[in-house]
């Protein structure tokens, strides 16, 4: 029998909460980077905060593949290039003439890039919650990655997350395991300029909604 261990549970007062709505109010999706270098420490403890993130089965299925290489990220560059090309092509009128404005990558200028990646053969966790659905180990991974984006934004950071490749090429480009699936490519740095709002309303691409339009009852 294993003995249960109580600790005391912090306490949040209003101040707190009003402080950690603003936060989740100003974290944004970055793409305008400053090209300034992020202080090592800095960095390790942002991915000390991104793995008290919830897991499955405690598994920690997420790998953070920090891509420094010069060549690689031009590859990984011509691969975003390509796909977004083809992501254009599939729109018409309008949203054809917005989407040509966007700026969806911050690859060419943030200082620290990862290639987040889920194992999908970790042992860990023993494969307690997945028999059914493997996939909550991805979703375990995108957890630690929301959890990066709002440390980065405490500290000053922005990070974009570019969604616009071919996985199976990032993953022959960076030379991962074949049991690794790509979640997330992050982009992380000091923003040019910071916005309360997204940058897809600025563009008139789509608007926010009220949560009461997404919440039914059975």
């Amino acid at each position: 029998m294993v003995e249960a261990r109580r600790d005391m549970p912090p306490q949040f007062g209003s101040a707190f909460c009003d402080e950690f709505e603003k936060l989740l109010r100003w974290r944004r999706d970055v793409r305008r980077f400053r090209r300034d270098p992020l202080p090592e420490e800095l960095v390790a403890r942002l991915l000390d905060l991104a793995a008290l993130a919830p897991s499955v089965g405690l598994s920690q299925p997420w790998r953070f593949v920090e891509v420094v290489d010069t060549g690689l990220r031009k590859a990984l560059q011509e691969n975003f290039k390509s796909c977004n090309q083809e992501a254009l092509a599939g729109y018409r009128d309008e949203k054809a003439r917005i989407y040509a404005q966007l700026k969806l990558s911050g690859m060419a200028e943030a200082p620290l890039q990862f290639a987040v990646f889920c194992d999908e053969g970790t042992p860990r966790g023993a494969g307690l919650g997945q028999k059914t659905m493997p996939e909550t180990r991805r979703y375990s991974v995108t957890m630690a990655v929301h959890t990066l984006w709002l440390a980065a934004r405490v500290h000053g950071l922005g990070l974009g997350w570019v969604s616009i490749l071919d996985p199976e090429a990032v993953k022959a480009t960076l030379r991962v395991p074949a049991d690794w699936t790509l979640v997330a490519y992050l982009c992380l740095g000091y923003p040019e300029e910071e916005h309360s709002d997204p940058e897809l309303e600025r563009y008139a691409w789509e608007e926010r909604r009220d949560i009461s339009g997404f919440v039914l009852k059975r």
